[in-house]
């Protein structure tokens, strides 16, 4: 037994500290990101200064000049007549349907894929897979002789079913991937209540979906409003065309006038810009769902 003489040994105390060489290395780290970021986003800061100068400024002073005039009328003319009100309006009209189309339906194929076993479902799932690797530019010429056979050509909706076939394959796999996580045992028992296949899609699978729609949302709404390639092989008429096709019109043949084309593209970003704001808790969220079991 220990005696009351005996006493324990002290412990040094430990030094926790960062050595200054780490410190040194995390000030660098720090001051590489702030150039990095401040690099990336010059393009952005550039195309703002060049909205508010005049078009006579940036010919004469160049576009890496100080302006020397600066004035909001760009924005108010680039909505009125540089027509983006038109053109953001035909945006909505085809980014909103062809969005909703491709949810729904992918969601469909999702359900079928994750949840039943029948002959060809993996084959079924690597055809969806491949057709997302699969490069658009080899089928212009396809999709602009069906849509002329079809009598879709020149229209809103030759657009918006282009854009739903070619993101069905993209949303169909990662729909897929989340719906197999969710737990079968609540479909079961929603069987054994008497509900229907189309009862288990619409009121269990869908609702426990959501976060992952929302996440799938927010990509395909920025992929499909600010389509270009497709707007321009598609539609003729100025009046059909969205903006990112809309505003190549404001370009003339001898003179262009550049501050409002930029004002205008600002314009068009702004939708994008709040839908991911709005969106963004579950856009980042909804990415890692469903990657795992």
């Amino acid at each position: 037994m220990a005696t009351d003489s005996q006493t324990l040994p002290v412990t040094q105390p430990v030094n926790i500290s960062r050595p200054k060489k780490q410190n040194w290395w995390r000030i660098i780290l720090y001051i590489a990101l702030i150039v990095f970021t401040l690099t990336y986003m010059m393009p952005f800061f550039s195309a703002i200064v060049t909205s508010l100068r005049t078009q006579d400024d940036l010919s004469l002073n160049g576009v890496f000049s100080i302006p020397q005039h600066i004035t909001l009328e760009n924005y108010p003319q680039a909505w009125t007549q540089g027509n983006v009100n038109r053109y953001l309006l035909n945006s909505f009209i085809i980014t909103i349907p062809a969005l909703a189309g491709a949810i729904f339906l992918s969601s469909l194929s999702a359900f079928a894929l994750a949840r039943y076993k029948f002959p060809g479902n993996r084959l079924l799932y690597f055809m969806y897979v491949a057709g997302t690797m699969l490069p658009f530019q080899i089928l212009l010429l396809p999709v602009f002789i069906l849509s002329n056979t079809l009598g879709l050509y020149n229209t809103y909706w030759g657009v918006i079913m282009i854009h739903i076939a070619f993101q069905l394959g993209f949303c169909t796999f990662v729909l897929r991937n989340f719906m197999k996580t969710l737990p079968g045992d609540i479909m079961d028992a929603a069987r054994i209540d008497g509900a229907s296949e189309w009862g288990i899609y619409w009121k269990i699978v869908m609702p426990l979906t959501v976060p992952a729609i929302a996440a799938i949302s927010t990509l395909e709404f920025t992929w499909i409003f600010n389509d270009y390639l497709w707007a321009i092989i598609l539609l003729q008429d100025d009046s059909l065309k969205p903006v990112t096709a809309g505003l190549s019109t404001l370009q003339g043949q001898f003179i262009t006038n550049w501050p409002l084309i930029v004002a205008g593209a600002l314009i068009a970003t702004l939708p994008t810009l709040l839908v991911f704001l709005f969106l963004q808790r579950y856009f980042i969220g909804g990415l890692t769902l469903g990657s795992g079991k």
